[in-house]
């Protein structure tokens, strides 16, 4: 007796697509270890292509087999954006060793700007030489590494097997709550993997601004461990974290909430590209958001190197903050929130009294 007809594509089963990427790597690779500041783009991607008939690689190598792949796609593009993390460490905690130079704006105005990232960058290598670029990068990777297992952790410990997506077709009441659930799971994945990764940040940031004073006090993950619980305890691994915390839930909240409101109001359904639009809206918000929540990671990174014994964590770089409130008061006062933000075209401040010839 003959089976049932088979599909057009000639094969017995419909055609399966590879698992969706998880967010933890993309958290991993990128500015931080753990920084939801890149998850609005992973909401932004288009769907991921279908496979072959009968499963491609991913399928083959199972759940297991595809999250060891990200981990490893997240260890490699967390070391090849390592220099840009390491620069931007050391301008956020004020290190400029190199001279401004004169510029003109926009305006054609005589402007002073400080070293980009490849001045910068450069400079480093004379000092260091390439490989001093990758300073600080083995507890970075473990760190990035710890924050996507846990985030997959916790994922498969609280899933959400009921949730579903936000479609245009759904009123505003029901949008509004599934935004709410998928921002909450969201919440708890980020908060518990920014927890557990950040002891591996500190010694990572700490490892890096060595360069300011040419110290070689964390000279390795385990020394580094064993030194920091003897000198400031357990607190001392957590120095910073809670900044980190308010820096990324608020942009979680804020990002997915402020999509959602513009998709539902703004973008008109007979629109011909109004698909298209929806589904980058997250992205953009994603980086308008993460400038505004950027002040937060720069305390976070600030109260981490603080008072540890480093130059870079004292005076005349920064003063002993009490808490990462004091330190974002002192910030505020001298119009340093944003300091770090840009690598690119950097504004040198300037006194009154210096004139540019």
């Amino acid at each position: 007796m003959p089976g049932p007809p088979l599909p057009r594509n000639g094969s017995s089963l419909p055609p399966l697509s590879p698992p969706p990427l998880p967010r933890a790597a993309v958290v991993a690779a990128g500015a931080r270890p753990g920084d939801a500041r890149a998850m609005a783009a992973m909401a932004a991607l288009p769907p991921t292509p279908l496979s072959p008939p009968g499963g491609g690689a991913a399928d083959a190598a199972g759940p297991e087999g595809a999250e060891g792949l990200f981990v490893l796609l997240g260890a490699g593009l967390a070391a090849a954006s390592h220099p840009l993390l390491y620069v931007k460490l050391l301008v956020q905690v004020g290190h400029e060793p190199l001279p401004p130079t004169i510029g003109r704006n926009v305006l054609g105005r005589k402007v002073l700007y400080l070293p980009g990232f490849f001045t910068y960058a450069r400079h480093i290598v004379e000092v260091d030489g390439k490989r001093g670029l990758f300073r600080g990068l083995t507890p970075r990777l473990i760190s990035s590494t710890l924050s996507t297992i846990t985030r997959g952790s916790v994922k498969k410990a609280f899933p959400l097997e009921d949730m579903e997506h936000v479609s245009n077709k759904d009123d505003v009441k029901t949008s509004l709550r599934k935004v709410v659930r998928e921002t909450s799971h969201e919440m708890m994945m980020q908060c518990v993997s920014r927890v557990v990764s950040h002891p591996l940040h500190v010694i990572s940031m700490r490892c890096m601004v060595q360069f300011v004073g040419r110290e070689v006090k964390y000279s390795g993950v385990f020394s580094a461990i064993g030194r920091i619980f003897k000198e400031e305890g357990v607190l001392g691994f957590f120095v910073g974290l809670v900044p980190h915390v308010l820096g990324d839930v608020i942009f979680l909240w804020c990002c997915n909430l402020l999509a959602h409101f513009i998709n539902t109001y703004a973008v008109d359904d007979n629109f011909s590209q109004a698909s298209v639009i929806r589904s980058y809206t997250k992205f953009v918000m994603g980086i308008a958001v993460s400038m505004l929540t950027y002040p937060f990671l720069l305390v976070g990174d600030l109260m981490a190197v603080n008072n540890c014994g480093l130059r870079a964590g004292l005076p005349p770089y920064a003063p002993a903050f009490a808490s990462w409130i004091h330190c974002w008061r002192y910030l505020s006062a001298q119009g340093q929130l944003f300091r770090g933000s840009s690598l690119l075209f950097r504004r040198a401040p300037i006194p009154a009294a210096f004139p540019i010839d």
